[in-house]
């Protein structure tokens, strides 16, 4: 069994499963709860990308705002099964990336795991929302692909949990996976990218951080948020624990339309995230995978805001704005000339 230190602070109380089943999973029940249903009462997308939101997020949207810009990144758009020219179902190369199942590996010294389909909630411009889960079981047994993949390449310093969202995963198969990763010498860092810490904070209890601080590295989070008003007193609280605790967090955000193509917005975006312990990491193009372009802006235009954003913000607020793309063996800087 597993012990808790008694020093290990408790942020939360409730149960994070508990909470996670009470989730608005259709779009009506959402509306209704956001008072604005009367603006999209014939809004039936025929898509297969599911629905689901946390309560927690959706208290954070503007009461009677159809165009509340969190409220956008979760809302079903009848564009979304439109075939477009130039956005792919596999827009950032996962596939050809791919070396066992559940295992990505573009970059040289890191790898990341592809651990579970499940979210807390279902973006609407996920870059993997046809990414075939069901061909990529993630065995992390000692003697099972991914770890025997690892203890082979001893050029793999950092491992990347990833998803779906990482933090889904119960307790117990974060013990184990933690328990063997820790095996493997060259392992020296522990990258953790999850929504879960703005949109389910409930998740990061006692518990769960007991368990990662045994990983005998060092551990980095990588949240996702997009808009200031994605950061509340409860979720600060979560990012002051984990600063507290000895993890390091960025943030990366991803450019979108009528949610955060604004200078003024993004630049509030990245104080806010510096007040909470949080670096401001990159700022992402959005990636073109079917389904999401509605989101996308001109590559002009997000030069013209992010020239803004860089001449409001000291240099050490000011977030990477970079692209994937497939094949390359690094994230890429936009170049605006």
């Amino acid at each position: 069994m597993l012990m808790i230190p008694d020093s290990t602070p408790s942020p939360q109380t409730q149960d994070w499963k508990v909470v996670l089943s009470e989730s608005f999973r259709h779009l009506d029940d959402l509306l209704y709860f956001c008072e604005i249903e009367h603006y999209f009462s014939d809004y039936t997308p025929a898509t297969q990308f599911p629905f689901r939101v946390t309560r927690y997020f959706a208290s954070l949207i503007e009461k009677g705002n159809p165009a509340d810009p969190l409220l956008l990144q979760v809302l079903p758009d009848v564009r979304e099964v439109l075939s477009v020219d130039g956005y792919k179902l596999d827009a950032v190369g996962d596939r050809q990336a791919t070396a066992v199942p559940g295992l990505i590996h573009k970059y040289q010294a890191r790898v990341l795991l592809t651990l579970t389909s499940a979210c807390a909630i279902h973006c609407r411009y996920c870059f993997r929302r046809h990414y075939p889960y069901s061909e990529n079981q993630t065995d992390v047994t000692l003697d099972g692909q991914v770890m025997q993949y690892l203890a082979q390449h001893s050029e793999i310093t950092e491992v990347i949990l990833s998803g779906g969202d990482p933090l889904m995963l119960s307790d117990q198969k974060l013990h184990r996976l933690i328990e063997n990763l820790n095996q493997i010498r060259h392992i020296r860092l522990l990258r953790i990218h999850s929504r879960l810490l703005s949109v389910l904070p409930e998740r990061i209890n006692a518990q769960l951080i007991a368990i990662l601080q045994q990983f005998r590295g060092n551990i980095v989070f990588v949240t996702h948020i997009n808009h200031p008003h994605e950061i509340s007193e409860k979720n600060k609280q979560v990012f002051q624990i984990l600063a507290r605790t000895g993890f390091s967090l960025f943030n990366q955000s991803v450019l979108l339309k009528q949610v955060n193509d604004d200078a003024k917005v993004l630049s509030e975006l990245c104080y806010a995230l510096f007040e909470s312990h949080v670096i401001p990491y990159y700022l992402h193009c959005l990636d073109k995978v079917q389904g999401s372009q509605h989101f996308d802006i001109p590559r002009k235009q997000a030069c013209q805001i992010y020239a803004q954003l860089r001449d409001s913000l000291p240099g050490y607020l000011l977030p990477r704005m970079v692209e994937e793309i497939a094949g390359q063996s690094s994230k890429t800087t936009v170049h605006c000339g």
